[in-house]
């Protein structure tokens, strides 16, 4: 780990600061600052010639700001003549718009990998993407890593014996199935309708869930839509009201919060890819995403 430099975006500079404690190496200073109009200007605050360089910066919202901050620090660090610069992106922004659903559309995880493959940046570690597709739409290597062995195991003290893993919509099937396998639990499955961009629709639930306490599970929550419609179903189905909710990434923006509120959800499972937001209302379990994270540039660094 002699020749590693490890940089931190805005985006969560706590879990650079855990990974570098983890590597057993500092955090490279940096200037991250904006000039009067808005633009963001970034100086390395080290001589980063001839190292190599992992950005840790998970491209959360802002999404369009946290990238370009990005790649202004990729684009410094080889113009200062860095060996290789790896982004370390835990969180990637874009990545659900993997295809188009009209043929007005743009394909915004292709858009958004180009940037990204522009040239100063050589590989990307990336964590439980939306869409393991969205790999091939890289042209650099791509180290994909999982955080739901980490969130499986802090689930397990918290599980009742009569659990029950929900899948909230199809797209999250294989996901659940691995969580059931970890959590040694039968599967369900919600069947999702989605009305527009953050508005869902269940239309009823395959699999046994009266009486059960339900582990809602999806590699993200973003505005909540999804998780709520899926619990309001499993609530109508009758399941136990002892719900739990695991995630990778738990942005929880828009109107998030509020309609979680109101629902009987005993704690929320997720991992500090970003930053929780102020004045969650339900208990957290934070997993850090860390030692997965800090093995990565382990392994990359050592080939």
């Amino acid at each position: 780990m002699k020749n590693v430099t490890l940089l931190s975006g805005s985006g969560n500079r706590p879990l650079a600061l855990d990974i570098a404690q983890a590597l057993s190496i500092p955090l490279t200073p940096c200037t991250l600052e904006r000039f009067p109009d808005g633009e963001i200007r970034v100086e390395l605050g080290e001589e980063v010639r001839d190292r190599d360089v992992y950005i840790v910066q998970p491209t959360r919202a802002p999404v369009g700001e946290h990238l370009l901050e990005l790649m202004l620090l990729a684009d410094a660090c080889r113009r200062s003549g860095a060996a290789r610069v790896t982004a370390v992106i835990p969180y990637v922004g874009y990545a659900r718009q993997d295809r188009r659903e009209s043929a007005f559309e743009p394909v915004g995880a292709k858009v958004m990998a180009d940037i990204v493959s522009s040239g100063s940046v050589d590989r990307l570690v990336a964590m439980d993407l939306h869409s393991r597709g969205v790999e091939g739409c890289f042209r650099m290597p791509v180290e994909h890593v999982s955080a739901v062995g980490l969130v499986a195991e802090r689930l397990k003290p918290l599980v009742p014996r009569n659990g029950v893993v929900v899948s909230p919509d199809l797209g999250a099937v294989k996901l659940a199935e691995h969580y059931g396998r970890l959590l040694e639990l039968p599967v369900a499955v919600v069947h999702k309708v989605r009305l527009g961009g953050a508005d869902v629709s269940a239309r009823g639930v395959m699999g046994e869930v009266k009486g059960r306490s339900p582990i809602v599970v999806d590699d993200m929550i973003s505005t909540a839509g999804t998780i709520v419609a899926a619990i309001e179903a499993l609530l109508q189905a009758g399941c136990a009201r002892d719900i739990s909710v695991a995630a990778t990434h738990a942005l929880l923006v828009g109107p998030a919060l509020e309609r979680l509120r109101p629902l009987p959800i005993a704690r929320l499972v997720a991992t500090d890819s970003v930053p929780p937001p102020v004045g969650l209302p339900l208990p957290l379990e934070k997993v850090s995403v860390a030692p997965v994270l800090a093995d990565a540039v382990r392994r990359l660094a050592g080939r």
